[in-house]
């Protein structure tokens, strides 16, 4: 074990705890699963949570939308409402609707509701929630406010930087959402007009770890442990978030949770474990999403796989375009063989 590591284990907490009412919600490993749209759904969740995570997060939920039982948003909040160490995420303009929405979620079985306000999609921007909320940090508090006092299950924040580099206010926000009730701010390491341009300044969230009384966990481009390391030394945080770095290797955050708590870390699936792996989850999101539309949302995921296996580029296009979930499954095993190497015998 080096010198940086033990450290960092020295000084990572065993678990963070976030309390509720009916008692409280443990986060261990201080690793969890970024909500990210489009991805992090239902089995997707269930397969890091599988391999072990400290938490992981659902797609942002629309809370207006929600709270009047548009199908395709209500479909996307069900997501995991009663399964251990998940928490379901709310975007709002609204305090109203915030309100609403979170009693509506913890009346469904939510053990965690998670607060956007980092999202830079400009479609959210332009309806004033996700990080354009940065701009109005008191009007951000009231939403807060609002939700912490609607319900009784932990309620925690993400959001970023700030809205630009001359607005930089995440540890202002920050320790005032601690003070409203929040019991745990997740920040990702970059300013909402770079989107995800340049690179996450871990050092940066070390600034609202001083300023903010409640536990922080780092986020942005942290895809593998020695990433995970620097951003933990960098910013001082409590915990990491890992986002598109999971995608095609839902056993990430366990093995960066294993390097950071000095156990041995378990190997990448491979061989016919990754195809037994692959084939579960994909006949999985075909149980969840029905065939049609399931085959299509697998797509995503099954080029994430192929392409985090090595498997030849050209063996992915027939798998992406099979018409039928048996020839998907037949192609597999061939996808998710790595290509050999340049000069190497086939």
């Amino acid at each position: 074990m080096t010198t940086d590591t033990q450290q960092l284990m020295s000084r990572l907490p065993a678990a963070i705890a976030l309390h509720s009412a009916s008692g409280q919600v443990e986060i261990t490993p201080p690793v969890l699963l970024a909500p990210l749209a489009g991805i992090t759904d239902l089995p997707f969740r269930q397969v890091v949570a599988g391999f072990g995570a400290g938490l992981v997060v659902s797609e942002m939920v629309a809370s207006q939308e929600m709270v009047q039982a548009k199908p395709s948003v209500r479909a996307r909040a069900e997501l995991g409402f009663g399964e251990a160490r998940t928490s379901v995420q709310l975007a709002g303009r609204e305090a109203h609707w915030m309100a609403e929405a979170a009693r509506m979620v913890e009346a469904d079985g939510a053990q965690v509701i998670d607060i956007n306000m980092g999202c830079p999609a400009k479609k959210v921007v332009g309806g004033l929630s996700g990080s354009a909320l940065m701009r109005d940090p008191d009007h951000a508090l009231r939403l807060i406010e609002a939700v912490v006092g609607a319900v009784s299950v932990p309620v925690t924040l993400k959001t970023r930087l700030g809205w630009d580099d001359h607005c930089l206010n995440a540890p202002h926000l920050a320790r005032r959402a601690a003070e409203a009730g929040v019991q745990m701010v997740t920040i990702h390491g970059r300013t909402r007009c770079q989107f995800y341009k340049g690179g996450a300044d871990w050092a940066a969230i070390g600034e609202v770890v001083r300023a903010c009384p409640v536990p922080v966990i780092a986020n942005g481009d942290i895809i593998d442990l020695a990433t995970a390391k620097q951003a933990l030394a960098q910013s001082g945080a409590a915990g990491v978030m890992v986002g598109r770095g999971a995608q095609g290797r839902p056993w990430l955050l366990a093995q960066i949770a294993a390097g950071l708590t000095g156990q041995d870390i378990p190997a990448s699936p491979e061989g016919a474990v990754l195809v037994d792996l692959v084939s579960a989850h994909y006949e999985a999101m075909l149980s969840f999403y029905g065939v049609p539309l399931g085959m299509k949302v697998a797509r995503k995921h099954l080029a994430a796989y192929a392409e985090a296996a090595g498997g030849a580029a050209a063996l992915r296009k027939p798998v992406l375009t099979a018409t039928a979930p048996a020839e998907v499954l037949r192609l597999l095993p061939e996808a998710l063989t790595p290509a050999p190497a340049m000069g190497q015998a086939a």
